[in-house]
């Protein structure tokens, strides 16, 4: 499997290319549009085919730049299939495994921090976007969010994975790129360590995290599989510069 782990500093987003050696096919996790043209970039360095993007849930701290990539090499966007995104040409749904040559990406269905959220195994790793951070997760508290649906989903299926399988985060706030099962089931502070659910509950309605300063422009755009908005404000533009000024077509 070709690998990159890729990262985007605006909103410590970390995007992840993933690639088959035979066939020169490829996929983008969580893509991230004002990264657009550094992406396509790497591609081309690497001489591979981007065949399929997918978003681990909607986002609301970030661009998605599925749709951006489509208008540009005709890649395929696959999101949750429960959202029922019209833009979206794939489904993805718990048990149905995404095939590209030689790789095999199988969907883990992971609510809680999004009531659509998924995660993404494929051989030693898995991408697991803000349902599990690297000793942390994703907050609860909007999107259909539920803390109890996300313990479960830590608990019950990422914990369930081997303890040596990589984990690959949607973001991390302190230069972290990877963790393992192991490690998040001894270390973290929320939901490692034999935490209890009513721990962890009590714990997340503690946080009292502010108002997520871009979620009102991200999720509108998101849900459209990566539309900036046309009344951003000026301190965000930067969310969407690349996305405004590169060739589309």
């Amino acid at each position: 499997m070709i690998f990159r782990q890729l990262f985007e500093p605006l909103s410590s987003t970390y995007t992840y290319l993933i690639g088959c050696e035979d066939t020169r096919q490829a996929i983008l996790i969580d893509p991230v549009v004002n990264r657009i043209d550094h992406d396509l970039a790497l591609l081309r360095e690497l001489e591979l085919i981007l065949m399929v993007t997918l978003d681990t849930h909607i986002h609301a701290d970030h661009i998605t730049a599925a749709l951006h990539l489509k208008q540009r090499v005709n890649s395929r966007i696959g999101v949750a299939a429960m959202d029922r995104l019209p833009c979206a040409d794939i489904g993805i749904v718990e048990g149905r495994p995404l095939k590209l040559g030689s790789l095999t990406v199988e969907p883990l269905h992971t609510p809680g921090h999004t009531d659509s959220h998924f995660a993404f195994v494929a051989g030693e790793r898995v991408f697991t976007g803000d349902a599990l951070l690297i000793d942390g997760c994703g907050r609860t508290d909007f999107q259909n969010g539920d803390s109890a649906a996300l313990y479960r989903s830590v608990t019950d299926k990422l914990f369930a994975l081997p303890d040596d399988q990589l984990v690959y985060p949607g973001h991390d706030y302190n230069g972290r790129r990877v963790s393992s099962i192991g490690q998040e089931k001894q270390r973290n502070p929320r939901l490692g360590q034999g935490r209890s659910l009513e721990e962890f509950a009590q714990l997340m309605a503690g946080l009292n995290l502010p108002y997520p300063k871009f979620i009102d422009h991200a999720v509108p755009g998101n849900r459209q599989c990566g539309v900036c908005p046309t009344d951003l404000p000026e301190q965000m533009k930067a969310y969407c510069q690349t996305m405004t000024e590169s060739r589309q077509g």
